[in-house]
């Protein structure tokens, strides 16, 4: 296993009126983050936030090219992220302890904390198609180049690492400065990975290791 220290390249935050940060995700031009009440966009060059939707958001966030998919206590919504509007929900597989949340090859995949799961589900249904084992709790999940990337978080330790999908192996692991949590995780498709800071109430951009 590769083992480094992650480079924080930026810090976008702290934010008014924001407590905390749960899920995050990227649309191609903003990162979205969730927190608690409501889910907001934010220009990476600017920092600045750009449009907020009212709706609710405890946990992860993932967007499909067209929906963003949202976490609610128990439920995942599926949001029109022109409107705002809740277009339909589906149950989580953790009812509630559910963290991550990730698009990925037409399915979603949904990061269960405490129990350290990562699962695969019909983003129509949400039928658990299938389920990888993970070593630590699961925070944020991200795919990008068929890589398999989550957050952790337990005491005071956080990383972020890659994983091998069939077997949940630790291939790759960045360690984040004590103290530093990672709530919702995920790829801006290129070197950058976007982290949420849970209480901090922050989000952070994390270079992703170049391959090669």
């Amino acid at each position: 296993m590769k083992r480094s220290a992650a480079e924080i390249v930026r810090e976008y935050g702290p934010f008014a009126g924001v407590e905390a940060v749960h899920g995050v995700t990227y649309d191609g031009s903003h990162v979205w983050f969730a927190s608690g009440d409501k889910l907001s966009a934010v220009d990476p060059e600017s920092g600045k936030i750009a449009r907020s939707l009212d709706v609710a958001a405890d946990a992860g966030t993932a967007f499909d090219g067209r929906h963003l998919f949202q976490i609610a206590e128990d439920r995942i919504q599926k949001i029109d992220a022109a409107s705002g509007k809740v277009l339909g929900t589906i149950p989580a597989p953790g009812g509630g302890g559910d963290s991550g949340l990730a698009w990925a090859e037409g399915s979603l995949w949904v990061g269960q904390y405490r129990e350290r799961k990562i699962h695969q589900i019909d983003p129509d249904t949400g039928k658990v198609l299938r389920t990888i084992e993970s070593k630590r709790f699961v925070t944020g999940v991200t795919w990008v180049d068929g890589e398999l990337w989550h957050g952790t978080w337990e005491g005071e330790d956080s990383d972020i690492r890659r994983i091998d999908p069939e077997t949940g192996k630790v291939l790759e692991q960045l360690d984040l400065p004590a103290g530093t949590m990672v709530s919702g995780l995920e790829s801006d498709g290129g070197d950058r990975f976007f982290c949420g800071g849970g209480a901090n109430g922050n989000v952070r951009a994390v270079r992703r290791p170049r391959r090669g």
